[in-house]
Order: structure tokens, then C-alpha cells, then sequence
């Protein structure tokens, strides 16, 4: 098959879902000889991930957005992928949509979008990106539920709208005894102790304060991987319940897969999702999941079989079925073993890649 120049345009080398996304799909692409390079959009210091990128091999560069809507910011764009001769630009999120797509039409490159979640939109949001959408050759989304909610607000046009879920490198996933008591070591667990983890930023929508309050009155512990806006609430929810000593706030960390063989069950109570990449990483550690019935989750988590659903913001739903499973450890491990199996049957990366390289043929603007 013929290589490509592809550019991934991100709002930010910040660490989260999209970013992850991307990496593994240019990790994926250079090692198919493919160049590639990604664009940030938010203006320096660079986010934490830019130098992931680049020790995988992946040009980066940063074409900073101005203040509020900058009108200049297609056109500077443009010039970069036109230098960079790019053939495809694909494009994550509605920020870079918004910007990247013109600016991909500016450079004669075909354009790709993919739509990780529900985006909350203020009126002029919604306008900008669906005359955006009108730009992109193809418009992806991670799940079904993502899908639905872009036909329900009319975001592009039906033809162009496509769906695939998100996949994963599952070499670099899986359970480790040796690990486990390591990392619990570091962190300060005990060795028997019954962990609840969850991964993600500390942001509202991912609501850990919620899992924080379901788990103070019980003797299990919870580790809170992440950093954001929410930390310091989450710190006061903490200390008003007393449950310092079994709560353990991890930060970012670059070694997620290490930090998930430490955990017994993985937690997810956000209140709103598209399809989260790190459910399906839990689950290739052997984890069982109890998560929040939210955009593409339930097509992930099979409830019963390989953890639990709960309604959103429902905490003693969100007890009952932690208390569940650590009173139960042979139905947690269960469980676990049939996250695993299903993760590695739905969730790879190949998979994920050989369904975006059909479209990049599809799209592409070959070089001369």
C-alpha cells in the first residue's frame, strides 16, 4: 500500500482520551512507514505529551489559536500542512475541527474528523462546527451512542458519518503480580488491601468526588489517577468525610498500564462519555468495571458479565456494587477474565487502524 503524510490536529498535547487516541493511531502509522506529524492548537508551554510524541518518532508543532474566534488561525494552519506536503489531516475533537478542517480544504488535503464524546456546545459552538463538518470528507465516531447524538444535533451530513470504536495496543496491557505490589508500594496501599482506581482527568464530567463519597464509609481503598481543575474539591470531599487515610490522589502518571495492575476494580462515574479509552485498558488488565450508564459505555461494559452498570450520579447504586465484588473476590476475578478475553476480541488497534486506513485511501489528496 502507498504511505501517506497524515497531520493529527489536537487542541492540546494535554493528557486525555483524543490525545491517547492519536498517539497510538501515529504510533501505529509510522510503523507502517507512513509520516506523520501533530499539530497543537493551544498556545505554549506544551502540554505533557509532546514528548511522548516525539519519543515515539512523531514531528510536532504548535499553531497557536488567538483570543476568542481567530480568523487567522486557518490560514497559518494551512500554510504548515502545505509545507509538510500533507495528504490527510485528521482532526480530533470540536476545537480542531472547527480550525483544522478549512484549513486542511485551504492545504488540498482530505480531511477526517473524529467526534470522541457529546460535545456541549453554546449556540455559536454549534454553528461553527457543523459549517466546519461541511469541510470533512468523513466524520467518525467512537461509538453508537456518539453516533446517534451527532444525527440527533444535525452535526454532518448522514453520508459522511461512520463509526469506530476506539482500539488499543494490547501488548501494553495486562495483569501483573509483580507489578501490582510494586506500585502499591509506591503509592502507599497495603499489600491485602481491596483497591477502587479510576483513571482520568479531574474534571467535572468525570465526577471521581462522586466515588470518593460512595466508597468513605467503607473499608476499601481508592486511587484517583489524574490531575485537573476538580483536584482541590475532590481534596476537600476527602478531608470533610476523614477518608485521607484510605483515598490516595496518584496525579498524572505516564505509566497508566503499571498503575491499573495495582487496582482489583476499576471505577468509572462520569456523567457524561463517548467511548473511553481507558475502559477498554482496564479491561485487557483483567479488571472488572463498574461504570455509569453513559454515551458509548454500556457497549463496552456488558453488565453482568463484565462488571456493572449504575445510572449516572447514583451513589448508593455506585456502593452497592463495589461492596458487591469485594465481598465476592471469585465472581471480581471472573469478571475480569471476561474483560480481558473481550477487550482483546473487540478492542485492538489494529482493528481500529485498518478501519481509519480504509478511509484515509478513501479521502486522501495524493502528492504528485
Amino acid at each position: 500500500m502507498d504511505t501517506l503524510s497524515i497531520a493529527h490536529v489536537l487542541p492540546s498535547f494535554g493528557v486525555g482520551g483524543q490525545e491517547r487516541v492519536a498517539l497510538d493511531l501515529a504510533r501505529r502509522q509510522l510503523a507502517e512507514g507512513h509520516r506523520v506529524r501533530v499539530v497543537s492548537l493551544a498556545a505554549e508551554p506544551e502540554g505533557p505529551l509532546a514528548s511522548e510524541f516525539r519519543a515515539a518518532g512523531v514531528a510536532t508543532e504548535t499553531v497557536p489559536k488567538g483570543w476568542r474566534l481567530d480568523p487567522t488561525l486557518p490560514l497559518r494552519l494551512a500554510r504548515s500542512l502545505r509545507r509538510a506536503r500533507v495528504e490527510v489531516v485528521h482532526t480530533h475533537n470540536p476545537l480542531a475541527l472547527i480550525y483544522g478542517a478549512p484549513a486542511g480544504t485551504l492545504a488540498r488535503a482530505g480531511v477526517v474528523h473524529t467526534k470522541h464524546g457529546e460535545n456541549l456546545d453554546t449556540p455559536r459552538q454549534l454553528v461553527l462546527r457543523r459549517a466546519a463538518a461541511l469541510l470533512v470528507d468523513a466524520f467518525v465516531a467512537v461509538s453508537e451512542t456518539t453516533a446517534d447524538h451527532a444525527r440527533a444535533t444535525h452535526d454532518v451530513a448522514p453520508r459522511k458519518l461512520a463509526v469506530i470504536a476506539n482500539g488499543i495496543d494490547l501488548d501494553r496491557f495486562g495483569p501483573d503480580p509483580a507489578v501490582r505490589a510494586e506500585v502499591r508500594r509506591e503509592i502507599g496501599v497495603p499489600a491485602g488491601a481491596w483497591v477502587v482506581g479510576t483513571v482520568g482527568r479531574l474534571v467535572d464530567l468525570k465526577n471521581q468526588a462522586l466515588l470518593v463519597r460512595a466508597l468513605a464509609r467503607t473499608d476499601q481503598h481508592v486511587v484517583i489517577v489524574g490531575e485537573g481543575p476538580e483536584q482541590d474539591a475532590i481534596e476537600r470531599v476527602v478531608a470533610e468525610l476523614g477518608a485521607g487515610a484510605r483515598v490516595h490522589l496518584a496525579g498524572r502518571r505516564s505509566d497508566v498500564p503499571r498503575m491499573l495492575c495495582a487496582f482489583d476494580v476499576f471505577a468509572l462515574p462520569s456523567t457524561s462519555e463517548g467511548l473511553p479509552l481507558v475502559l477498554p485498558e482496564a479491561m485487557a488488565t483483567a479488571l472488572p468495571v463498574v461504570a455509569t450508564r453513559v454515551g458509548g459505555v454500556p457497549q463496552v461494559v456488558d453488565d453482568g458479565e463484565t462488571g456493572f452498570l449504575v445510572d449516572s450520579r447514583d451513589e448508593a447504586a455506585l456502593r452497592t456494587r463495589l461492596v458487591e465484588l469485594a465481598r465476592d473476590p471469585a465472581r471480581s476475578r471472573a469478571f475480569g477474565a471476561r474483560a480481558r478475553k473481550l477487550a482483546i476480541d473487540r478492542y485492538s488497534l489494529d482493528r481500529m487502524w485498518a478501519a481509519y486506513r480504509a478511509i484515509y485511501d478513501r479521502v486522501a489528496v495524493r502528492r504528485p
